[in-house]
């Protein structure tokens, strides 16, 4: 089974950019749909941005749309979640998840595995 491994969280200022990762060893990886999933304190987890294993299809949420990217590079086995113009609301612990199956969809129950999840902060 994949397991990702998320890392570039941190605090950073609104209007301040950052680049969130997702990685894994394996094949299975680079055969996987991988979507980010993110939770703040006090409110449901939330679906960001999802991408197929080939990199051709994105899914965005409305509430990033403009703002952040997905991307992944394949040769390295890692997904990249690009935020930019970040705002406080953005604050919470991002979440990576794949699907060996091709899942891109908002349901996280969907979805394989996750990984532990990297710290966001965002300061006004």
């Amino acid at each position: 089974q994949v397991q990702p491994v998320e890392s570039g969280g941190g605090l950073v200022q609104a209007g301040d950019s950052l680049r969130v990762s997702c990685a894994a060893s394996g094949r299975s990886f680079s055969s996987s749909s991988v979507g980010w999933f993110r939770l703040a304190p006090g409110k449901q987890r939330e679906f960001v941005a999802s991408i197929s294993s080939d990199g051709r299809d994105t899914s965005l949420s409305h509430s990033i749309l403009g703002r952040f990217t997905i991307s992944r590079d394949s040769a390295k086995n890692t997904v990249y979640l690009q935020m930019n113009d970040v705002k406080p609301e953005d604050t919470a612990v991002y979440h990576c998840v794949t699907s060996q199956v091709g899942y891109i969809g908002t349901n996280i129950r969907d979805y394989d595995s996750w990984g532990q999840g990297t710290q966001v902060t965002v300061s006004s």
